[in-house]
């Protein structure tokens, strides 16, 4: 038994969600108010399966000009008139101006079918994208008709196998467009959305249909960075990551001891204490045996420079500066209220992927608290721990807690560690839960 074949984005964790990308062959539609990122979508997805997958496109626009798509996009590194050179892409816009059509006859799309066509057998298109096909809807006369060839555009998209995008804004009403598009392009549909809570510029997708494929359901976090749409799922569609025997030491023979050899590779460990309890020392510690053993790390403080947290350092014997000149460490800082939490789970990934560590330190946790509610921080750092535990990454995270007789941390994220130290008066403390012995 097979499913729907499916045509991978290379957009960002959108095709984990989607379980392999959009339905190959098929219109899928994707709608938004304007500035969620509806255009943006649709032309990566062009880009990505010219440039990666070997899937040719094009680009029909109905609001914007060629050459103002070229502009907007090229900042992305999207260098589209490249593509349009290489025999990758046709990039075509059609104009509308209600003022100058006039209806004298039977109305219908057969030049834009020309066109399309022209522009997919010029380079054997696998891909189309229609942005903002609605365009249609205000600028011919009968909307009945409209509708009409908007159904016999899709089923020529589908007869020639074409993997289309279909842009529409948003409804305000029940509707997810405001012409009902979903009615014809009813094989996927995906809803983009742009808020702002609390003062924070958020932004989501959902997958609201799929026919014939299984699909996250959730609303997803998704950015747009400086290499385009980044979806942040909120944690792995499934808890099917490897579970390592291996052991690695914690750079503290006596913790090591304790801990029956150091932590399982790949766990999460959380330490916490009060100020000045040495959380962040043991951190480094661990950091300076990883990259003693010759494994690459990543720090991220959230409360220190880099500069400042390796001079800290010195005053207890950790040379850190050797391990980042020798290429080994890499020490990243950032305030976690200059950003919300898709940011944080962004830079994550993208450090990362640049980074490529056997161990990671956030340092320290509890600074997220400051950039939402608990519940929101909590969800962020599950999905830090997942993003580690899905690549084999051991992480340390550290917290402050404002009362030693509290050993719950305030971010309630003890259970989604594998193993929690408590640190009082410079002495740690180990309790387990399935790592330590």
């Amino acid at each position: 038994m097979t499913g729907v074949k499916k045509a991978l984005t290379g957009i960002a964790g959108f095709d984990e969600i989607t379980g392999g990308g959009l339905p190959a062959g098929r219109p899928t539609l994707v709608t938004g108010s304007a500035g969620s990122g509806k255009t943006l979508f649709g032309v990566e997805f062009l880009v990505r399966g010219a440039r990666d997958h070997g899937e040719p496109g094009v680009l029909l626009a109905f609001e914007e000009s060629a050459s103002d798509l070229r502009d907007n996009v090229a900042s992305l590194g999207f260098d589209l008139p490249r593509l349009e050179r290489e025999g990758l892409m046709v990039v075509d816009a059609v104009r509308l101006d209600p003022s100058g059509i006039v209806m004298t006859g039977d109305f219908d799309l057969e030049g834009l079918f020309i066109r399309l066509g022209a522009a997919v057998d010029a380079v054997g298109a696998k891909r189309v994208v229609l942005d903002t096909i609605e365009v249609l809807f205000g600028a011919l006369p009968d909307e009945n008709v409209v509708r009409a060839e908007l159904g016999r555009l899709f089923r020529w998209l589908r007869e020639r196998g074409l993997t289309t995008v279909i842009t529409g804004e948003r409804g305000t009403g029940a509707g997810l467009t405001r012409f009902g598009i979903e009615e014809y392009v009813s094989d996927c549909v995906i809803v983009l959305d742009h808020r702002v809570e609390e003062e924070l510029s958020t932004r989501r997708l959902r997958v609201v249909k799929y026919r014939g494929s299984l699909h996250g359901t959730n609303e997803y976090p998704f950015l747009i960075t400086a290499t385009g749409v980044v979806v942040v799922p909120i944690t792995s569609l499934s808890l099917d990551y490897a579970a390592s025997d291996e052991r690695i030491s914690s750079g503290v023979p006596e913790l090591d001891q304790m801990l029956a050899g150091g932590f399982y590779r790949g766990t999460a460990v959380m330490v916490s204490g009060t100020a000045g309890t040495g959380k962040t020392t043991l951190a480094a510690i661990a950091v300076d045996a990883a990259c003693a053993r010759g494994e690459r790390a990543l720090f991220l403080s959230m409360e220190e420079s880099p500069e400042q947290l390796m001079r800290n350092m010195r005053s207890v014997g950790l040379d850190l500066r050797r391990w980042v000149d020798e290429g080994l460490l890499r020490i990243a800082s950032v305030r976690p209220t200059a950003f919300g939490f898709e940011e944080h789970l962004a830079l994550m990934g993208q450090l990362v992927e640049q980074t490529d560590p056997s161990l990671v330190v956030l340092d320290a946790v509890a600074s997220l608290g400051h950039t939402g509610p608990v519940r929101e921080t909590a969800t962020a750092v599950a999905r830090d721990i997942d993003l580690m535990k899905r690549r084999g990454i051991t992480t340390i995270l550290t917290t402050l807690t404002h009362d030693q007789e509290h050993e719950a941390s305030e971010l309630h994220i003890s259970s989604l560690v594998d193993s929690w130290l408590l640190v009082r008066n410079q002495r740690a403390t180990a309790s387990a839960t399935g790592c330590c012995s």
